[in-house]
């Protein structure tokens, strides 16, 4: 008799343990929750109570624990690292999703805001890579995922924004240079403009945004979160220092895709 045929998506193997930040509401959620469906037990960690968002993970029939963590305090992410190890012995993924966003020109940003926005954005994945590091390399190795921004590849007009999503590009790629030693991948994915609620009421801004993106439309969260999902896997196991960009072809075709629609096309 034959084997009973497996398909791809099941054969994906994720790491046992994961770390997700910023994952008490919103992009974070959405990722654990994804991960929870995968059998992966997922650490949810923020500064707001996470607990309803494992439970619900439980209630699926995933494996999930909650977590009080600042990113900003190494101490905060050693504590948290230490209940890890205590609770599972291993971590094989982190995702550092925790941030927050001050769009402000540079003549509105405040010093108190621009400290804050790097504290959150740069300094919290920096705590947390060298916090996780020692306990992912005992358990074989890893992945590191961090969220960055398209804002970390282009010109932006928040000062503080900008300067931490291309810090924390740089910082992927330095840790990605040390860590590969220990079996540790780390890459960052940067989402161009996706459909939350963050975007409600912005609709001059969307319409505008959309037509310099060649593929029509924003993105999706699911979409974000498939690009994690593979980051995390075993699928991009060669993959490490890289920038996976998720953007409808914002970043590489914006500027001409715009410029022909509105000239009428290429010039003969």
């Amino acid at each position: 008799m034959s084997e009973p045929r497996v398909s791809a998506a099941e054969r994906v193997r994720y790491p046992s343990t994961a770390l997700i930040t910023g994952a008490a509401r919103g992009m974070g959620a959405a990722h654990a929750a994804a991960l929870g469906r995968r059998g992966v037990h997922v650490c949810l960690a923020d500064v707001l109570d996470a607990g309803p968002v494992a439970a619900d993970i439980i209630a699926a029939g995933g494996s999930a624990s909650a977590h009080e963590l600042d990113v900003t305090d190494p101490g905060s992410w050693a504590r948290v690292v230490g209940e890890i190890r205590a609770e599972r012995g291993n971590l094989g993924g982190l995702v550092n999703n925790a941030g927050i966003s001050r769009r402000l020109g540079f003549t509105d940003t405040t010093e108190e805001v621009w400290d804050r926005v790097l504290r959150v954005n740069l300094s919290g994945p920096f705590h947390g890579m060298r916090a996780v590091a020692g306990l992912m390399r005992e358990s074989g190795g890893g992945s590191i995922v961090n969220i960055s921004s398209i804002s970390g590849q282009i010109g932006y007009f928040s000062p503080s924004y900008s300067a931490s999503k291309w810090g924390l590009t740089g910082l992927s790629k330095s840790a990605a240079g040390e860590f590969a030693a220990w079996g540790i991948r780390v890459n960052s994915v940067h989402p161009g403009l996706v459909g939350t609620p963050l975007l409600d009421g912005a609709d001059a801004f969307v319409a505008s945004a959309v037509a310099s993106i060649p593929a029509g439309r924003t993105g999706t969260p699911e979409e974000i979160t498939e690009a994690v999902l593979f980051l995390l896997s075993e699928r991009s196991a060669y993959l490490t220092g890289s920038e996976v960009t998720v953007d409808g072809g914002l970043v590489s075709n914006g500027l001409y895709h715009r410029i022909l629609a509105e000239s009428g096309g290429a010039p003969g």
